[in-house]
């Protein structure tokens, strides 16, 4: 778990430190902070309202205790054993199993669930897959995703910027360092580059979240082959059946809706499900749960 942490904080500095380097040879000080602050009122938006945003998204519904007694009982329970409030419950109308959590902090979380997970999985595999769920929100992913989708907005906002201002005339005019050809040159290849550097970044951390995730909800659930055995049953299943969502809420969900397609590990929000699983049997096997 530590070393996920320390790899966040490590990601988000060089997303920081990318930022202000681009800021600099792009827009200096007043375009590096326009960029931002568009940045941070959109992504921010999103932020506030990412339960709502999620949920409609996904077409789940409110599922009531009269519904499905199991599936709130077994919310309940791993929730007071994660020390959280009890988030609401939802249920994707899909045949794909799958699940997600979101909310902007533990009193405004939802869990939602598809209908087809709910009839593939045992009891201790629902339990884990619940427990890996409410770990992101035990451990804030929410937010710490919409920090790394601020300053990644912001450097592609940046890149945009530049390449209008070189298509009108130039960069930087008004400062010797930029306007030299070395500087417009510098410059040139962090419009190019930099908004790649910066995505690959947020996936990396998106990735370090999910590892941080499996290693909590295990303890949560205090079975990590559950986890383990559901990762395996839902990575087979989307990949026959992908889930019919957009693309950027691919990284919600436990297992990636997309993965029918083919991704390279770079560029995917997931982590390999070979080396998640691989994980859950080595904590299993140190920590004897």
């Amino acid at each position: 778990m530590l070393n996920n942490t320390l790899r966040t904080f490590v990601l988000l500095a060089a997303l920081t430190v990318l930022f202000i380097i681009v800021g600099d040879l792009i827009g200096g000080k007043s375009g590096a902070t326009l960029a931002l602050v568009i940045a941070l009122f959109m992504n921010l938006s999103a932020y506030w309202f990412s339960d709502k945003l999620a949920l409609a998204m996904s077409g789940a519904r409110p599922v009531s205790e009269h519904e499905d007694p199991e599936l709130h009982a077994l919310v309940a329970k791993l929730a007071r054993k994660a020390g959280l409030p009890k988030p609401r419950v939802y249920i994707i109308p899909a045949e794909t199993p799958n699940a997600f959590a979101t909310g902007r902090n533990p009193q405004n979380a939802a869990v939602a669930v598809t209908a087809g997970i709910r009839r593939l999985l045992t009891r201790e595999e629902l339990e884990g897959v619940l427990a890996h769920e409410l770990a992101h929100i035990k451990n804030r992913d929410i937010l710490i995703s919409s920090i790394a989708a601020v300053i990644a907005g912001a450097i592609s906002y940046l890149a945009y910027m530049g390449q209008w201002t070189l298509f009108f005339g130039g960069l930087g005019e008004d400062d010797e360092d930029r306007s030299h050809p070395l500087g417009l040159l510098a410059a040139l290849v962090a419009i190019i580059l930099a908004p790649i550097a910066a995505s690959l970044i947020q996936l990396a951390i998106s990735r370090s979240r999910e590892y941080l995730a499996d290693a909590t909800g295990a303890r949560i659930c205090r079975c990590p082959l559950s986890l383990a055995r559901a990762l395996e049953k839902l990575e087979a299943w989307n990949r026959q059946l992908p889930l019919n969502v957009n693309p950027a809420q691919a990284q919600m969900f436990i297992v990636n809706p997309l993965s029918g397609e083919t991704l390279m590990r770079l560029f995917s929000t997931h982590p390999p499900i070979e080396d998640r699983i691989a994980k859950l049997i080595e904590m299993a096997e140190r920590e004897r749960f």
